[in-house]
């Protein structure tokens, strides 16, 4: 018997698909026998990724959506279930951070955009796919919080609220939706190694490099002493959704590299 978990005749949606951790995440899903639906703005690279998971004989369509906007949110649902006649797993792992400043120094407009594509947009997703959930008899969301959902850290005021926000609604829609077999739980990877992601776009060759780099010191300040891989954060992805994690729902999970057991910034935050 394989131990490796089973998603057969499985309809993942994954939001924030085309790179890093829900690219990853993608795959790992279609290796595990689930069709994906991937989501995104970037359609160049959301097509890559239905390409690689075609040559790899999975099934997989990108849909093109803001999922911090309420109109796409739905139709992206309503064309996914359409494609494949079901979703029966939600990865809400669309995000993005914001301006490294103090609270008082955050532009408001920034600090919306923040909350919007993190914490809203998995408001809206999950309130389009638990319908369909329910009509099914069940279904399972995962969440992509963050360890900074879970503790203080510098300058971060907005994404720290909005990935705390998405803890705790992660916690209320499992006791929601309990009694309808809908699984509710989320995910706070620590460093992982996503080269950025969209970060890359928005600083010069200067402000990436020093990013990169402290991000890479403060990660050798953790007990693991290193960044994570994104298919770290995806094999746990699978297991969640799997009927492995059959009796978990509210739970917060950590794959950080035991970094909220210590947090210390040290020189890293300078």
């Amino acid at each position: 018997m394989s131990s490796s978990p089973s998603l057969n005749d499985r309809v993942a949606l994954i939001t924030g698909a085309a790179n890093g951790i829900g690219r990853a995440t993608a795959h790992a899903m279609s290796a595990a026998g689930a069709s994906v639906i991937i989501a995104d703005v970037l359609v160049s690279d959301g097509e890559r990724v239905v390409r690689e998971i075609s040559e790899r004989g999975g099934k997989a369509i990108f849909l093109r959506a803001d999922v911090s906007v309420e109109a796409e949110v739905k139709e992206m649902v309503t064309r996914g279930a359409e494609a494949f006649g079901a979703i029966d797993f939600l990865i809400n792992n669309a995000g993005g951070g914001g301006m490294s400043k103090r609270l008082h120094e955050i532009p408001t407009s920034d600090f919306d955009r923040v909350v919007a594509v993190n914490l809203r947009s998995t408001f809206l997703c999950s309130k389009f796919v638990i319908p369909h959930f329910l009509r099914q008899g069940g279904g399972s969301i995962v969440n992509i919080a963050s360890t900074y959902g879970l503790i203080g850290a510098p300058n971060a005021a907005a994404y720290c609220a909005a990935k705390g926000g998405i803890i705790n609604l992660t916690r209320q829609l499992a006791l929601d939706y309990g009694k309808d077999r809908i699984r509710s739980n989320a995910i706070c990877p620590g460093y992982i190694d996503t080269g950025l992601g969209r970060r890359r776009t928005t600083l010069s060759e200067t402000e990436l490099a020093a990013a990169l780099a402290r991000r890479e010191k403060a990660a050798r300040m953790q007990p693991l002493g290193r960044q994570g891989d994104p298919s770290e954060i995806a094999k746990v992805v699978v297991f969640l959704c799997s009927e492995a994690a059959s009796f978990m729902t509210g739970s917060i999970v950590t794959v950080d590299g035991g970094c909220v057991t210590t947090f210390n910034y040290g020189e890293a935050s300078n």
